[in-house]
């Protein structure tokens, strides 16, 4: 189980976060809604470990994440508005990295097969730079198949995506909640997921 705990997050003389507390528990998703610029990022980073909070603390199976950073971190798959995949480097070399920093021990079939879920089979060779924007995300979705993380932290991550990638990822999202995984997620839109899987909290509330 993740629980967030009195959170605080101050960002200049602003309070985005105060006082927040919830719990997720296996096989859920949690929506966190809010207006651009209510912390959404902000909490989705403090929860990846990428952003210190002003004050409260992330528990992970009861205990504090930064009491247990390796293990934490070892079951966290964060994705943010940049998704890290690199320009420079075709599809299948970023999916080479991102095997090694996943410790996925994918074979080259492996990964081509999830290129080929994906969407992407036949641009594996491709320069990501040169890809489009749909199919640039569609990359850094990779990891999704990959990972073997237990809680998925998503920011925005149906951005850019055409209504068949967005089914896509629907799918593998629900498929994860069916293995017992945890989703936080941020978005704009309605997330087209069963609503007995999904919570929702909005922040920047009156």
């Amino acid at each position: 189980m993740l629980q967030v705990s009195g959170l605080f997050c101050e960002r200049g003389d602003r309070q985005l976060l105060d006082g927040l507390s919830f719990s997720l528990e296996p096989g859920r998703l949690l929506h966190v809604r809010g207006a651009n610029g209510a912390g959404k990022t902000s909490l989705l980073r403090i929860i990846a470990g990428l952003l210190l909070p002003t004050a409260g603390e992330v528990l992970w199976q009861g205990k504090p994440t930064k009491q247990q950073r390796e293990i934490y971190h070892s079951e966290l798959l964060y994705l943010g508005h940049l998704d890290g995949v690199k320009g420079d480097l075709s599809s299948i070399e970023n999916l080479r990295i991102d095997n090694e920093l996943l410790s996925a021990n994918a074979s080259e079939d492996d990964m081509l097969a999830v290129l080929d879920k994906i969407g992407l089979r036949g641009f594996e060779d491709v320069y990501s730079k040169q890809l489009s924007q749909g199919q640039h995300r569609r990359v850094g979705l990779c990891r999704l198949l990959m990972s073997r993380a237990k809680l998925w932290v998503l920011d925005e991550p149906f951005n850019a995506l055409d209504v068949k990638a967005v089914a896509l990822l629907v799918g593998l999202i629900e498929a994860h909640l069916e293995r017992g995984g945890m989703a936080l997620l941020t978005t704009h839109q309605d997330v087209p997921l069963s609503s007995e899987r999904v919570s929702e909290i909005t922040l920047g509330k009156a």
